[in-house]
């Protein structure tokens, strides 16, 4: 994984232990699960932040990031969301938990973070579950900028094969509805179009477009789609450290 994550910093941390308190089947192949750390604590984490849970597979344990899906001021369970990968061992495991299984983790880790409005406007790009750490960063710049005469404008781009992949959509509905300063639409493309398809957009909307280079960019997904929105946004003028990436 590359970006702004920081996976090195997993073994600094003192292991966490969490319940299953909710499982939600957001499709047959993408799962949350709702966890309560067992110490009644709250996990205090910043917005785009993952931990790392320890997966226990007979003959390894084997240590796996799962980004944190909810809001930090959420006071109850907070959430992780992942999908069902071919010949994944780990992730098999994690669809096995049942409500009231234990999960030792570590963390909140990572560097792919915002914990307030941007100064300027600002694109959000995801792609199917890499919506997760993005959700709860939408969310603090949004609460965060409604306390400006004049916010920022923030908009979405949110990418999958199909409608039931797109995670949280009626939730992104209504903040489109009710957010004056958040725009959001949809990309549906066969998964081998999708950075295809993202590229053409953020070409069209903040390359050729118009010449502001102030935004900011946070963009997650899976694979080589995510380098190739980095560079193309870079390339076109916008400051190395404005755009903000991770690739899983």
């Amino acid at each position: 994984m590359t970006g702004d994550r920081l996976p090195a910093a997993a073994g600094m941390r003192a292991a966490l232990n969490a319940r299953v308190a909710k499982i939600f089947d957001h499709a047959s192949d993408t799962r949350s699960l709702f966890l309560s750390l067992t110490s009644g604590k709250h996990l205090r984490f910043i917005p785009g932040q993952f931990i790392s849970i320890a997966i226990p597979l007979g003959d390894e344990t084997r240590s796996r990031p799962y980004s944190i899906a909810s809001d930090p001021e959420d006071r109850g369970p907070f959430e992780i969301c992942f999908n069902r990968v071919e010949g994944g061992r780990g992730v098999g495991w994690m669809f096995e938990r049942r409500v009231g299984d234990t999960i030792d983790f570590s963390g909140p880790f990572g560097a792919f973070t915002i914990d307030r409005a941007p100064a300027a406007e600002a694109g959000f790009i995801a792609e199917a579950t890499a919506i997760a750490p993005i959700r709860p960063m939408l969310k603090r710049a949004l609460a965060s900028s409604s306390r400006e005469a004049a916010p920022p404008k923030i908009h979405l781009i949110y990418a999958a094969p199909d409608r039931e992949h797109i995670l949280y959509a009626a939730e992104l509905g209504e903040l489109a509805r009710t957010a004056p300063n958040f725009s959001y639409q949809t990309v549906i493309a066969p998964a081998e179009k999708i950075y295809d398809r993202l590229s053409e957009l953020a070409q069209a909307r903040w390359v050729i477009g118009d010449a502001d280079r102030t935004r900011q960019f946070y963009i997650c997904g899976v694979g080589k789609g995510v380098i190739r929105l980095r560079d193309l946004l870079r390339g076109a003028g916008y400051e190395r450290r404005a755009v903000h990436y991770e690739q899983w």
